[in-house]
């Protein structure tokens, strides 16, 4: 019989729906619940693509026994992550300083006032590997309740005490500067992997954001060092079994620090992130290497994670159902591995092993059961039997996808595809950037231009944005206005960067993860870090200095600096977990520049320098285009032709140089050190 998550629209909570466990949705109702029955809450906390969820959900969630005394001694809340960052982000804080470490599925026992007093993470069915069973903890936590409630209350009230201490005040640190850069270089070539490229050890999650950061470092200073940990570590994922060397895209992390196993679930925001980091790498470099994943990647979230409604779908799953597995079961990988015979069966023998080892395909096999991830260590994919072998896989079941849209997400995708489309003219790329654009502002987005977290389906779930649906939907406006050369988006991008300045700020710049209206919990999450994505915090920064540079706002420039304190705080001592910040900070030090190119729709010479300007290195420089003195942006304003010919004017840090007309002279403008 369905629980209460059979109406959800989330399809993690669909998951559950059939679950013999009487789950609730987070609301006041289950704590309301909790409180009538005098009994803990269970928290449980994950996402639809998470192979542990799914492995705790199928050996107790959907167990009978252990539903049954869950049922009996628990009010049992099942929460998407995806859906409620905020919740998730405030007990995975609880769950960090009591344990030391974090992850999902997510298992937090909770008082009827929500007051966090027990923590874990995946419980195994019986004892195992020194961890504790389910059942036990459900045992233990039942009988503390019942015979020391007075002890569970009390720490129950110290843990929320020390959450609701912890405030960040990194504003009023004063912007970042050369010091802090360069110290956040070196501390980053400390622990660069100069064997394998990435930063760290096993797991190795695809550095996005400090990738950026390096690229524009080099852009501005000439660093080669910077350059070279970008390029080395782009290589280094591309070849390895991180990308799918098939079908273009990348999974979550690598489970070793070579990049060989991924954990192979596909996130939108890496994709977008990293599709976004090889068009950048490419414009410094022309890799065709960075060409080709670049525009791969791009053409993966467009055919695999499209939406009917013009949007992108938040992941593919780790899990499907292995072919060659008679009992059926879903198992992780199975889709993308392949064995030896498998691509002799596809291809012929010789072919076949031709392919074994152009991808690093053993007989022992590079993963489990003798299966290998396909891997490129050398040379260029051989287009006949990468067609071939992605036909055949094709017929293979293919891994669930979350069709939910994540704002936030979306917003990384537009950046993405419309900057991929203009570098290597896919005017089909711009087209899906904008349509999920039009889609997050008909749907997302209300006439008050307050934003709803997620939709599915063409219908608008229940959860309010947090800061980095602001933030990163913005910055997907603002990369849309300077492709296409519709100011509409820029105006869009205002109305949200608005809301963060007046519902997200607090004292001295810093910034909250949730709106100042918002559903008020045991601490209101504040986190600057940047992790698998651009924390709200510094995308927001991103985003405004960008919008200041585009409008001369000096609120918005003045909000952007307050913000970047941050960066100056924690830049030379975790760089790798603020990256993006880092990157903002290099555009703060570059001006960021300001191009506006002039001329007539159908002019091949105005198109020629807008393409200039699009490509210009200069960190975090923005481009308006559109006709002599135009109103679709406030940089067209008293831009003239220059002796009848369209021209690029150039200012930063409130100079302008004299405008130019060809396209060397632009370069020449947009060089960093000039």
């Amino acid at each position: 019989m369905p629980n209460r998550l059979v109406g959800e629209t989330s399809p993690y909570l669909l998951q559950h729906a059939d679950n013999p466990v009487d789950w609730w949705p987070w609301s006041p109702e289950a704590f309301a619940e909790a409180r009538q029955r005098a009994v803990p809450v269970l928290l449980s906390v994950g996402y639809s693509s998470c192979h542990w969820c799914h492995v705790m959900a199928h050996e107790s969630f959907e167990d009978d026994a252990t539903a049954a005394y869950l049922n009996e001694h628990f009010v049992a809340v099942k929460v998407d992550r995806e859906e409620r960052p905020d919740v998730d982000a405030v007990y995975m804080e609880a769950v960090q300083a009591a344990t030391g470490q974090g992850g999902w599925p997510m298992t937090v026992f909770l008082t009827p006032d929500a007051e966090p007093f027990y923590f874990g993470t995946y419980f195994p069915p019986e004892p195992r590997h020194g961890m504790t069973s389910f059942r036990q903890v459900l045992e233990g936590v039942s009988a503390a309740w019942s015979d020391r409630r007075e002890e569970v209350d009390e720490v129950a009230r110290r843990i929320t005490r020390d959450l609701a201490g912890r405030s960040l005040a990194h504003g009023g640190q004063g912007v970042p500067g050369e010091e802090q850069l360069a110290q956040a270089l070196l501390g980053l070539t400390r622990e660069y992997d100069e064997r394998h490229g990435g930063f760290g050890g096993a797991p190795k999650f695809p550095p996005s954001m400090v990738l950026e950061f390096l690229l524009r470092h080099h852009a501005r200073t000439g660093s080669d060092g910077a350059l070279q940990m970008a390029v080395d570590t782009c290589e280094a994922m591309a070849r390895g079994g991180l990308y799918d060397q098939l079908g273009g895209g990348f999974a979550r992390y690598s489970v070793d620090r070579e990049w060989i196993v991924p954990h192979f679930e596909k996130m939108l925001y890496d994709n977008a992130l990293l599709c976004r980091v090889y068009a950048h790498l490419w414009r410094v470099t022309g890799s065709a290497l960075a060409r080709r994943v670049a525009l791969e990647t791009a053409d993966f979230m467009v055919r695999e994670l499209r939406t009917a409604e013009g949007g992108f779908a938040s992941a593919l799953d780790a899990d499907s159902t292995d072919s060659t597995d008679e009992s059926g079961r879903r198992t992780e990988g199975a889709y993308y591995v392949w064995t030896p015979e498998q691509l002799r069966e596809v291809l012929g023998e010789e072919d076949g092993r031709r392919a074994a080892e152009l991808y690093a395909v053993t007989d022992e096999g590079t993963f489990e059961h003798g299966a290998s991830v396909l891997q490129l260590p050398g040379g260029e994919p051989d287009d006949g039997v990468r067609e071939r072998l992605l036909a055949a896989r094709e017929r293979r079941e293919r891994p669930d996808r979350d069709d939910k849209v994540v704002a936030a997400w979306n917003g990384l995708a537009i950046a993405a595809l419309a900057e991929t489309g203009a570098y290597f003219d896919r005017p089909d790329l711009v087209e899906r950037a904008t349509e999920a654009a039009d889609l997050l502002v008909r749907l997302h987005m209300d006439s008050a231009a307050r934003l709803t977290r997620t939709s599915k389906d063409g219908a608008a779930g229940g959860n309010a944005g947090v800061l980095e649906d602001y933030a990163d939907v913005a910055e997907g406006f603002l990369a849309l206005a300077s492709v296409t050369g519709e100011g509409v988006w820029l105006e869009f991008a205002g109305f949200l960067l608005d809301m963060v300045i007046d519902r997200f700020t607090g004292e001295g710049g810093t910034l909250f993860d949730t709106a100042h209206d918002a559903e008020q919990l045991i601490r209101r999450p504040q986190d600057p870090t940047d992790n698998a994505t651009p924390s709200g915090w510094t995308a927001a920064a991103g985003a405004l200095l960008s919008y200041a540079a585009h409008t001369g706002s000096e609120a918005h420039r003045t909000a952007a600096e307050d913000a970047l304190g941050v960066v100056t705080a924690l830049g030379p001592r975790a760089p790798r977990f603020i990256g993006w910040g880092l990157a903002v900070a290099e555009a703060l030090l570059d001006g960021p520049r300001e191009v506006a190119v002039v001329g007539a729709e159908d002019d091949p010479e105005a198109a020629g320098l807008l393409r200039t300007a699009l490509l210009a290195t200069a960190p975090g420089a923005v481009v308006a285009s559109g006709r002599p003195d135009g109103d679709e942006f406030p940089l067209l304003r008293d831009r003239p032709l220059v002796d009848g010919k369209a021209a690029a004017y150039v200012c930063r840090g409130f100079v302008c140089r004299a405008p130019v007309t060809e396209v060397d002279r632009l370069a020449g403008e947009l060089t960093p050190g000039r």
